[in-house]
């Protein structure tokens, strides 16, 4: 366990500690386990490091509702108590929006995506959101307007703590357009084109924006199509890393 900020971050530190680190990051509402199979079988080629993301496995719950940024400053404090500089990130999904915005703002060796959303979906409100919304601005209307909301909402938010529904509600608000060109080093995206949570058009839309970048896409793969092709992924993996 490492304690940032009063809170205890579980992970995991193994392999071969001589060697290159990599940092995995998982999705939203998942944990270590998710990562393990991309990892696991690069033990004797690198040190790897596998995070339960605060709020998320074995971490606890962040102290308020944290941004991507307090994510990020959080990964950075717990590498330099492992001294380790400059790593090589792998993030899936809510893991590579925080990958993206730690490329932005600290050192990375290499980055792998996995299908990772970087802005802001722009919908069109239904009926129901607008009278929401407008509940919300009567006193006596608003907690009921937020009970009735967390039954409206994604799966992940239903499922969600109300700290972590505030948490996800600004993971999804997030922008990171402009971020994304300032980021220089190799980055790899792997994305299912059968992807429901994040668009194929994402993708391409990414790889233009990165200055330094490949994109290989898996036809017929969901938003997990790096465990769905997992062989294929880990050979990119070793590939990349080297």
């Amino acid at each position: 366990m490492y304690k940032y900020n009063g809170i205890n971050i579980n992970y995991k530190d193994y392999g071969n500690k001589n060697k290159t680190p990599i940092v995995y990051l998982h999705g939203w509402g998942q944990n270590i386990k998710m990562m393990e199979p991309i990892a696991n079988p690069f033990q004797e080629s690198n040190r790897l490091i596998i995070i339960d993301l605060p709020g998320f496995g074995s971490s606890e719950d962040p102290d308020f509702a944290w941004t991507l940024e307090n994510y990020a400053d959080m990964i950075h404090s717990l590498l330099d108590s492992l001294n380790i500089e400059n790593p090589n990130l792998i993030g899936h999904s809510f893991g590579g929006k925080i990958s993206l915005i730690y490329a932005s703002k600290y050192k990375v060796n290499r980055m792998i995506l996995l299908a990772s959303p970087f802005k802001v979906k722009v919908k069109k409100l239904s009926w129901k959101v607008r009278l929401l919304k407008k509940m919300k601005k009567i006193p006596v209307l608003g907690k009921i307007a937020d009970k009735i909301k967390s039954h409206m909402g994604s799966t992940d938010y239903r499922n969600a703590k109300p700290l972590m529904r505030d948490v996800l509600v600004k993971h999804v608000n997030t922008d990171l357009t402009e971020k994304v060109k300032s980021i220089k080093c190799p980055t790899f995206i792997i994305w299912g084109d059968k992807d429901e949570a994040v668009p194929i058009e994402d993708a391409y839309e990414l790889d233009n924006l990165l200055k330094d970048s490949g994109l290989t896409i898996y036809e017929g793969c969901t938003h997990y199509a790096y465990l769905e092709r997992l062989a294929q992924t880990n050979a990119i993996i070793a590939s990349f890393m080297k």
